[in-house]
C-alpha cells in the first residue's frame, strides 16, 4: 500500500470556467524562495496524484509564471522522455521553429476533451529552474509540446482556444458542463 508523506500537499485543480485560468500570470518573485519551493512541491504532489504530464501554477489557483512537466508519465509512448522532468520559473520562449507538428492534446483543467493542436516542433526557452539558476534550453518533439501547452496557461489560455471554430462548436456543451461542475475526475477539482 502506498503511503503519502506527511508534508504532501495535493491541491485541487481548477477547471475550465475558473477565472484564474484566463488571467495572464504574474512573474514569480525570485526573492521569495521558500514560498516558491513550497508551491513547486505542491505542484509536483498534485501532478503525481492527477497522473498528468504537466501543470501550470494557475491550474492550482496561483497566478504565477511557474510550470512543471514530467515526461515519465508518457515514456511508454515516447521513450526518449524517460527521466525528463523540468521545473520552469518565469519561462520565456526565445525562439521557435517555422516547422510545426500536430498532436492530440488533453488537459487536467479540461477533463475528457482531446483534440489535435498544431504547434512549433522546436522551441528554445529561457527559465529559472528549481534551484533558481537561469537556463536556456532547446526542446523538440513531445517535450516541446508539453512545455508549450503549459506556457499557454501562463498567458490565460487553454488548449481548446487553438481549435477551429467548428471544432469548438462541437465541444461547446462539454465545456459548459465542465465550467458548471458537471464532470467527474479521479483528482480533486475546483
Amino acid at each position: 500500500m502506498c503511503r503519502k508523506k506527511k508534508n504532501d500537499m495535493i491541491r485541487p485543480i481548477y477547471l475550465y470556467g475558473q477565472g484564474v485560468l484566463r488571467k495572464v500570470a504574474e512573474e514569480a518573485d525570485l526573492t521569495k524562495k521558500e514560498e516558491l519551493k513550497t508551491l513547486i512541491q505542491d505542484m509536483w504532489d498534485t501532478l503525481a496524484k492527477a497522473d498528468g504530464c504537466g501543470l501550470a501554477a494557475p491550474q492550482i489557483g496561483e497566478s504565477l509564471r511557474v510550470l512543471i512537466v514530467d515526461g515519465d508519465v508518457v515514456a511508454d509512448t515516447y521513450d526518449y522522455l524517460q527521466g525528463f522532468r523540468r521545473t520552469m520559473i518565469n519561462p520565456v520562449i526565445k525562439d521557435h521553429s517555422e516547422e510545426t507538428c500536430t498532436y492530440s492534446e488533453g488537459c487536467l483543467s479540461v477533463p475528457g476533451i482531446y483534440s489535435d493542436v498544431r504547434r512549433p516542433s522546436v522551441i528554445t526557452v529561457e527559465y529559472y529552474d528549481e534551484n533558481f539558476e537561469l537556463k536556456t534550453e532547446t526542446f523538440d518533439k513531445f517535450a516541446a509540446r508539453m512545455i508549450q501547452h503549459e506556457l499557454e496557461h501562463l498567458s490565460g489560455h487553454v488548449f481548446t482556444d487553438n481549435l477551429a471554430p467548428i471544432r469548438r462548436k462541437m465541444i461547446e456543451k462539454k465545456l459548459r458542463n465542465i465550467s458548471s461542475g458537471k464532470v467527474s475526475t479521479a483528482y480533486k477539482t475546483k
